[in-house]
């Protein structure tokens, strides 16, 4: 059997969508419920939280996931990643409040403190810019760092930037940009052979 590990929260609707139209598994939501398990014709589909989609697919509980590549960023290493899939779509961007210097380019103090849910993919960008920075990661809203002096600026996944408007924030850079991805466990793919070929081919195709 074939193990395939979607997120629950915003990506679910649409990994569920993916499913029907690939025509691996006709599963709504309202067929789900509570169960974070449903086997159906040799598949077995895993709901977990987004940030645990690698883990399950990197140790090897599941063959195939869908997970936002905001979580790869953050949790490299055990898994392929094979397909865009190309829905929850956002960016990584780096925002300071009103009136900070680092709204002026070329006017970046020499040392920042930053506040983010995403070290990793903050502390890549800062290296590729040669920007010395603390990085504080915090689990909670980053908006709030800011306003209280905590930081000079946060690094935080935005789809509309509604909720940095509304806490007086503004963009200073585009770091990345963030998509649902199908990924793989190395070894499955190694051993489970053309079953698992073809329902990655099938999600390929829906993909178009």
């Amino acid at each position: 059997m074939i193990t395939l590990a979607i997120p629950t929260g915003s990506l679910l609707v649409d990994s569920l969508g993916l499913l029907r139209r690939s025509g691996v598994m006709d599963l709504e939501e309202r067929d789900i419920g509570r169960r974070l398990l449903v086997e159906r014709d040799g598949l077995r589909v895993i709901l977990v939280k987004p940030a645990d989609v690698a883990a399950y697919v990197g140790h090897g509980s599941a063959d195939l996931g869908v997970a936002g590549k905001d979580q790869l960023w953050e949790s490299p290493g055990g898994h392929y990643e094979l397909v865009d899939l190309g829905f929850g779509r956002c960016r990584l961007v780096m925002a300071a409040p009103e009136g900070s210097p680092l709204l002026c380019p070329g006017d970046w103090p020499a040392w920042l403190r930053l506040a983010t849910k995403y070290p990793r993919a903050t502390a890549t960008y800062l290296a590729h810019r040669g920007l010395v920075a603390e990085v504080i990661q915090l689990h909670g809203s980053v908006e709030l760092a800011p306003q209280v002096g905590l930081v000079d600026a946060i690094v935080d996944l935005t789809a509309t930037g509604r909720t940095l408007r509304e806490n007086r924030l503004q963009v200073v850079t585009e770091i990345a940009t963030s998509t649902a991805r199908l990924i793989a466990n190395q070894a499955s793919l190694k051993t489970r052979g053309p079953a698992l070929q073809d329902l990655v081919a099938r999600i390929r195709e829906a993909t178009r």
